[in-house]
């Protein structure tokens, strides 16, 4: 129990600490292996409290995929240090409000949700799922996401699917005057049409053009 506690709050400690440092952070490098360290940091703890999938989901999705995408776009990208006089500006500025407004009403359906919780517990209770003891979150989740809303699993990885078409479409642009290779031209030629034997005359050289 003395053990449990002690993790508990060493990954909590850890989770917070380098949340503030995503925000605080001035290089944009150093910010994403801080996230990276916060999804870690949140999956171990969700790990320890007993859902597993959730921890893996951190572990496999967001850590091995979303901030490992992130880190390759900032690297690549090249984004140099910025400093902190967007604050100051009244042009660079102007999406604080929105931003302010965002935060607020996240933070209003955080409370609403944990209120919901913590004075309903028969908020979770429902009589289409049947509890096993036998079975572990990762199985259960799997039997009612396979089964019941199996049909919303489909939908849903049609639309991600028409996000990543669209993205695609918006962002591409066909550049003219651009030279580009033929891999099968190249890989079909024959020494006939590739090489060209010329005789020169003496102090003359050879005409390219000919």
């Amino acid at each position: 129990m003395l053990a449990h506690t002690f993790f508990f709050y060493f990954f909590s400690i850890i989770s917070v600490g380098s949340a503030l440092m995503v925000i605080a952070s001035r290089n944009t490098v150093h910010a994403v292996f801080f996230l990276i360290l916060d999804f870690i940091s949140v999956g171990c703890l969700f790990i320890m409290i007993g859902a597993e999938f959730l921890g893996m989901i951190m572990l496999i999705v967001y850590v091995g995929a979303v901030a490992v995408l992130f880190l390759f776009v900032v690297m690549m990208l090249n984004v140099a240090e910025q400093k902190q006089s967007w604050f100051r500006d009244k042009e660079k500025s102007a999406h604080i409000p929105v931003g302010l407004i965002v935060s607020i009403i996240i933070l209003a359906e955080v409370l609403v949700v944990v209120g919901g919780w913590k004075y309903k517990p028969d908020i979770i209770k429902t009589n289409a799922l049947v509890i096993d003891g036998n079975l572990t979150n990762t199985h259960m989740l799997g039997n009612v996401l396979y089964t019941q809303y199996i049909h919303l699993f489909q939908v849903a990885g049609v639309i991600l699917l028409l996000a990543m078409i669209g993205a695609i479409v918006l962002t591409y642009s066909k550049r003219e005057g651009v030279k580009t290779q033929n891999y099968f031209t190249q890989i079909s030629r024959e020494p006939k049409t590739s090489i060209k034997l010329a005789e020169a005359d003496f102090n003359k050289g050879v005409k390219i053009d000919d």
